[in-house]
């Protein structure tokens, strides 16, 4: 058997960086660079009309300025949808600079953009929500403080809580990838594939291969991916590529020569189902820095949990709905909701998170979880834009005697946002709530556990584009086995964190302190 050829550091930095090159010469001269150049024509053009109309009465448009702005604010603060932390920053923006804040307001909230995929994803609940139903047994087993929460995401959203499953937690995603790779060897009917990124490399061609295989067995396949890869990671035409191999591909809001608001609404959520029998989700894409192929921040630290039994039916359906998205023809979903019922103790409660409509299930989720402990509160999140629920929530458990830990990277994939994160670490440690930052690289997982019974494993960060703007999902856990395996692994990994102190926070350079507090001006946007 010949000797597997061994790659340098250099190697790879060289093979990296030449991807890099290629990926940035595809967008260049490619179909993104003419979409986004054609998007930028339309913004010009538009502001441009605006000023132009405006030159004609500047001086009336200064006098009636100041009015403008406190009706507009007025109109803000009154908007019970948004948070109070986005109030705040559209009114600082439309007093700043209101010949842009006012019309990027309007253009905005009208939901132009996104009032169609509305439109389609209602119908698309709507028709599909009796196709799953709550065992009235299970919630009257949950446990009677947990009933509350159980009862909103049924209402919210149409997530059951369910009993006769099972749920494995996986600490790393070179992990998780084993068993992702075994289970899709032993697909008979049907593999459903949701993820924000999909990229080129050894991760994806394993699975790719499988998949082109399984699809020539009779397996049906599916992958849908989220728009953004179009820009770097893929190419444009690559579900015609999939296709050809037999494999059915879409793409969620890929980049047009639009100005549209749909595309702050991403697809960030990460779901596998195998004919119904398995299903994962968590934090890792499809690329090789989920499974630590390639180091562009240290270690990657990152995480899956594998469930099977009743509880696959919400991934799957939650896959379908997505699926439905702008198709011509109506889905029959209710053929790909067989279950395999498993007997372990303990509750799951599979739910995802929508930016339309009035609920935010994810972030009403967590507030529940954290409201309610007793004894600890333990979270990973890779990013940390808090509202004033969540900050008020932390900072009120660890006064009240919960201890409360962040555990966040120490290299960051995206120095502004981190230089945001910071902004929130003196008023989180000031109130108690310890901080740890991952010495080793970077944490993407996107977890919190409690008190050694509930926990939630998924894609939804501490941000507000999981939390308001983002297509999200997650699995929420009670009494079953991975609940004590989610806690080992954050004490595990603490082991490989450093604290973080006021003294610390108090001795960065001004500079790193005053571009924080300038993007904190902004943070719902970013």
């Amino acid at each position: 058997m010949p000797k597997e050829k061994k790659t340098s550091h250099r190697d790879e930095a060289v093979l990296l960086l030449n991807r890099g090159k290629r990926g940035l010469l595809r967008v260049i001269f490619g179909r993104t660079a003419m979409v986004i150049l054609l998007l930028a024509v339309q913004v010009f053009l538009l502001f441009t009309a605006f000023f132009r109309i405006l030159g004609d009465f500047l001086i009336p448009y200064v006098a009636a300025t100041g009015i403008i702005g406190t009706v507009m604010a007025a109109v803000i603060i009154n908007d019970w949808r948004k948070s109070s932390s986005a109030k705040l920053t559209w009114i600082f923006l439309i007093f700043l600079i209101p010949v842009l804040a006012a019309p990027l307001y309007f253009f905005i909230n009208l939901d132009l953009g996104h009032r169609l995929v509305h439109h389609q994803l209602q119908a698309i609940y709507q028709e599909t929500r009796p196709l799953l139903q709550q065992d009235q047994a299970a919630l009257a087993a949950l446990p009677a403080e947990s009933q509350g929460l159980a009862r909103y995401a049924w209402e919210a959203g149409g997530f059951p809580v369910c009993q006769n499953s099972d749920a494995c937690y996986y600490p790393l995603g070179d992990e998780a990838f084993e068993a992702m790779l075994e289970r899709l060897e032993a697909a008979e009917h049907f593999i459903f594939l949701e993820y924000f990124i999909i990229e080129e490399g050894y991760m994806w061609g394993r699975i790719l291969s499988i998949l082109e295989r399984k699809a020539r067995e009779g397996v049906e396949v599916r992958v849908l991916y989220d728009g953004t890869c179009s820009l770097l990671l893929l190419p444009y035409n690559y579900p015609k590529k999939l296709e050809a191999l037999g494999i059915r591909c879409k793409v969620f809001a890929p980049l047009r020569v639009l100005v549209s608001t749909h595309y702050n609404n991403r697809d960030h959520r990460k779901i596998l189902v195998i004919d119904g029998r398995v299903a994962f989700t968590g934090g890792i894409n499809l690329a090789d820095e989920y499974i630590n192929r390639k180091h562009p921040y240290g270690h990657w630290k990152d995480n899956a949990i594998e469930i099977t039994g009743q509880a696959v039916a919400s991934l799957t359906l939650m896959f379908l709905q997505m699926w439905s998205v702008e198709s011509a023809a109506a889905e029959d979903c209710g053929r790909y909701l067989v279950t395999v019922p498993v007997e372990k103790p303990g509750f799951l409660m599979p739910f995802g998170s929508c930016p339309f409509g009035d609920e935010r299930v994810a972030e009403m989720v967590y507030l529940d979880i954290i409201n309610r402990a007793r004894r600890y509160v333990h979270i990973f999140t890779p990013y940390l834009i808090l509202d004033n629920q969540l900050a008020t929530a932390l900072t009120f458990a660890a006064r009240r005697g919960v201890e409360v830990v962040l555990i966040l990277p120490h290299i960051p994939d995206k120095k502004t946002i981190f230089a945001l994160a910071k902004t929130y670490y003196p008023q989180l440690l000031e109130g108690g709530v310890r901080i740890y930052e991952y010495t080793p690289g970077f944490v993407h997982a996107k977890v919190l556990v409690s008190d050694d019974q509930r926990a939630v494993v998924g894609t939804i960060n501490f941000d507000y584009r999981s939390l308001y703007l983002h297509f999200e999902c997650g699995v929420y856990m009670e009494r079953t086995g991975a609940v004590e395996q989610v806690e080992t692994d954050i004490q595990d990994t603490l082991r490989s964190c450093q604290p973080v102190t006021l003294a610390q926070c108090r001795s960065r350079r001004l500079i790193d302190k005053l571009i924080g507090a300038i993007l904190r001006l902004f943070a719902p946007l970013l």
